[in-house]
């Protein structure tokens, strides 16, 4: 799980550069969306399509917990598959959203959930830097604490009843779901939660995804048979827990479900665009393994 101690102690992430290249469309070849000109977001509401022919809007979704604020955006004609995206430790902001278009910009309809909905509203943190200058990791640890895997379940089930009722997205085929840092055992309870629905499962450096409790995601993995995973597993939480692996790839292949277990070479947080850890050689091998993911389960 991220913590002070997982992410390295220089907090000058690059960032402003990296969201130029990303936005002049990081990785030619691996299908990078051009994203120039669609940064703005859309209030709830209204569907003018951005620059990009993308539409993105600020939601609220009615949760047994509570109104849930998200972030919307899909293809401006058409329906497609959905996915939902669970944020990392630093929650709903900017790079969230561009991962989220990036997304929309390969077919799919992408819902960036506030995980901390049911404690505070919106963005907290403009940035991963902006987070750990605020003192980031104490001030959500309250928030945390509300995200049990109970908790996720029904957020789960609410996004996906929400979901299925827009009008981009394909009812006919599955739902995907991603999660990053505390996100990603997120996945494993929402394909649990909805196992109808939810066909996919990715986590990119997820923390927590083995433990000794019943309610420890690679033990889950038997209720969701036709769920593919890809476990993507950074190489300092790999130091640290070196038994997880085998233990996902034992309890994948005693569930009988597919699933893509991996040590990358980046650290964790190595995914995501604002993290000191940020490797975009590491980054740009998971998002090829996200959409074959989507692609073959979709």
């Amino acid at each position: 799980m991220c913590d002070e101690t997982t992410l390295p102690e220089d907090g000058n992430t690059g960032w402003q550069l990296t969201r130029r290249q990303f936005g002049a469309g990081l990785g030619a070849g691996t299908g990078a969306l051009a994203l120039a000109g669609c940064t703005g977001m859309v209030s709830e509401g209204e569907d003018a399509p951005t620059a990009s022919g993308l539409v993105e809007n600020t939601v609220v979704i009615d949760t047994p917990d509570g109104d849930a604020d998200a972030f919307f955006v899909h293809p401006a004609s058409g329906k497609h598959p959905a996915v939902i995206l669970w944020p990392d430790i630093a929650g709903l902001r900017e790079a969230k959203r561009m991962m989220a278009r990036r997304l929309a910009g390969e077919g799919y309809a992408v819902l960036v959930v506030n995980p901390y909905y049911r404690d505070v509203t919106g963005e907290q943190f403009e940035d991963f830097p902006a987070f750990r200058a605020a003192g980031g990791f104490q001030k959500v640890g309250p928030w945390r604490d509300n995200l049990s895997s109970y908790a996720v379940m029904r957020d789960a089930t609410a996004l996906v009843g929400w979901l299925d009722g827009q009008e981009a997205v394909d009812t006919a085929r599955g739902i995907g779901n991603q999660g990053y840092c505390m996100g990603g055992p997120f996945t494993v309870y929402s394909a649990h939660a909805v196992p109808a629905r939810i066909k996919a499962a990715a986590s990119f450096h997820g923390g927590g995804l083995v433990r000794e409790d019943d309610q420890s995601p690679h033990r889950l993995l038997a209720d969701t048979p036709d769920t593919g995973y890809l476990f993507a597993i950074a190489k300092n939480d790999d130091e640290k827990a070196p038994g997880d692996k085998g233990a996902l790839r034992e309890a994948a292949d005693a569930a009988g479900v597919a699933a893509e277990v991996e040590v990358y070479a980046g650290d964790h947080g190595w995914c995501v665009l604002d993290s000191p850890a940020y490797d975009r050689d590491a980054a740009e091998r998971a998002w090829g393994r996200l959409l074959a993911l989507y692609s073959a389960n979709l």
